[in-house]
């Protein structure tokens, strides 16, 4: 058994995927999907456009179900019926889907707030503590990004407007971070920013689950890392046994060579 599946510390698995069917419409995403992510692993899942990685993400944060079959289970941290509120208190996420269709007139403030809630926006039968208030004020301290507290969401740019959506997801104190397309639309110093703190989360202590197309946004920080495509698992393995330019040949179709420097990887024509 790999080193990440084990459950010598006595943790119940973060994420186990058995026999999962799962479609989004009428179309077939993934066929007896099985997966397993034991807690304080860091992992990346890579795959091209239409691998299954945004699907997965909504199966993760019960966006989505699976077809209801015989020894089928999806469980996080154990449960195979979580509540929907628990799970996001739990669960850090900052997804492409959460950025584009966030309330633009939502104060960088409210927004942070609205992580208590797991809400697009703050309304008026939604109270919030000082404590809460307090907290809120200090995530975006911590992120440095204090001075947007007081501009309107749709009035920033897409980095600006990510690092408010990680504030959101830190106001709860979560453990386990589920970042889809972190840089996704940023320009370098955006990047760069963001992947450095991407790896202060986690040289805290954070454990992070890394949903990408992109070599050059995995942090040295991270464990493992899985190959999607077409809805299969093609590759499970450390970073350096799956990082190669076969694998990565194969799964984008496209020749490729890699470039590797202190723990990074990046991709260039091959």
């Amino acid at each position: 058994m790999a080193y990440w599946t084990r459950m010598e510390l006595g943790l119940t698995p973060l994420i186990q995927i058995e026999g999962a069917t799962v479609f989004r419409g009428a179309t077939l995403v993934f066929e007896n999907l099985s997966l397993t992510i034991a807690q304080r692993c860091n992992v990346a899942i890579l795959g091209p456009n239409g691998s299954g990685k945004t699907t997965l993400l909504k199966v993760l944060m019960r966006e989505i179900y699976p077809v209801a079959k015989t020894h089928s289970v999806v469980r996080i941290l154990g449960e195979s019926r979580t509540n929907i509120w628990n799970l996001r208190s739990q669960f850090g996420v900052v997804s492409s889907d959460l950025q584009y269709s966030y309330a633009e007139q939502a104060m960088g403030f409210e927004t942070v707030l609205s992580g208590f809630h797991g809400s697009v926006g703050v309304w008026g039968h939604q109270d919030f503590t000082q404590k809460e208030r307090e907290q809120a004020k200090a995530v975006l301290m911590q992120l440095g990004i204090h001075k947007l507290a007081d501009r309107e969401y749709g009035s920033l740019s897409t980095g600006q407007q990510r690092r408010l959506l990680l504030a959101r997801c830190l106001v709860n104190n979560p453990q386990h971070l589920l970042l889809d397309e972190p840089t996704s639309g940023l320009d370098l110093a955006g990047t760069f920013e963001y992947l450095a703190t991407m790896r202060s989360l986690l040289k805290a202590g954070r454990t992070l689950l890394l949903i990408t197309h992109n070599l050059n946004e995995i942090p040295p920080e991270i464990d493992r890392l899985i190959l999607l495509k077409e809805g299969r698992i093609v590759a499970d393995d450390t970073k350096s046994v799956v990082l190669t330019e076969k694998n990565l040949t194969d799964l984008y179709e496209q020749p490729v060579k890699l470039v590797v420097k202190d723990g990074w990887y990046q991709a260039i024509p091959g």
